[in-house]
């Protein structure tokens, strides 16, 4: 009896200028294989489907359990983790294929630093001026604790961008998941405090004006995080920032 086998289309590119091409091979087949695995197993025996030996596959990963976000790809045209991408719940041949959002490293692994870039420019962190202990600090309420924790699920996993048909290469759109972080760190009672830097940071070119509302975005969160209903309470919070600019008051 023949052993049974998986078989994967993997589109590649040997550097970030080169022509990108595809590499078809198999690898044995294992109960509750993930694509991670296969490109292991790949990666240990790297032979295409024409018995040629070929350099091994270049992809990032980490955790492997869908908390770190680092091996996102896009897996049978949609924007995914392969980590927790399962081989039997996946139609063969499996086609695997870099996000186009960002460039382009070698094969499957991109350059995350547009993304990275838009949370430093939202300043997505708590600022403190020191590493001494100042006590406990002020409680959250119960209800916005709740679905601010849904917002902290967020690993920088870039699949919302991906997804969303406003950031690509002619757009400077920072996307879904640097907002839904405005929000986030916002809602702190310690990140109030610079509540207004961040809002006046997405409210200029390539911030909240540039999302046309596809949708996409939360549809395709692994994390299931409620990325458009951030970005509606955001224009609600930056309506009222501009009006605060206007008449120079914090009493709007």
């Amino acid at each position: 009896m023949s052993e049974k086998t998986v078989e994967f289309h993997v589109t590649r590119q040997d550097t970030p200028d080169s022509e990108p091409y595809v590499l078809k091979f198999k690898v044995p087949y294992r109960k509750n294989m993930n694509v991670i695995s296969a490109l292991m197993e790949f990666r240990r025996n790297p032979v295409d489907l024409n018995g040629n030996k070929v350099a091994p596959i270049t992809w990032d990963m980490n955790c492997l359990e869908e908390v770190c976000g680092a091996c996102s790809m896009v897996i049978n045209g949609k924007p995914r983790q392969s980590c927790s991408a399962l081989i039997d719940q996946l139609e063969q041949p499996i086609k695997l294929e870099p996000m186009k959002t960002f460039p382009i490293v070698r094969d499957l692994q991109i350059d995350r630093s547009r993304m990275f870039d838009s949370l430093k420019k939202v300043k997505a962190w708590i600022p403190i001026d020191g590493t001494y202990d100042l006590g406990p600090g002020p409680r959250m309420p119960e209800k916005k604790r709740q679905w601010a924790y849904e917002l902290s699920k967020c690993m920088t996993c870039g699949v919302c961008l991906e997804a969303c048909p406003n950031v690509n290469s002619k757009s400077d759109f920072i996307g879904p998941a640097p907002l839904s972080q405005v929000r986030l760190f916002n809602a702190h009672p310690t990140g109030a405090m610079n509540k207004s830097e961040r809002l006046e940071a997405i409210m200029g070119d390539g911030g909240l004006a540039n999302c046309g509302n596809s949708q996409n975005c939360v549809q395709s969160c692994p994390k299931g995080i409620p990325l458009t209903t951030s970005i509606a309470a955001l224009n609600r919070d930056t309506s009222i920032q501009a009006f605060r600019n206007m008449f120079g008051s914090d009493q709007v």
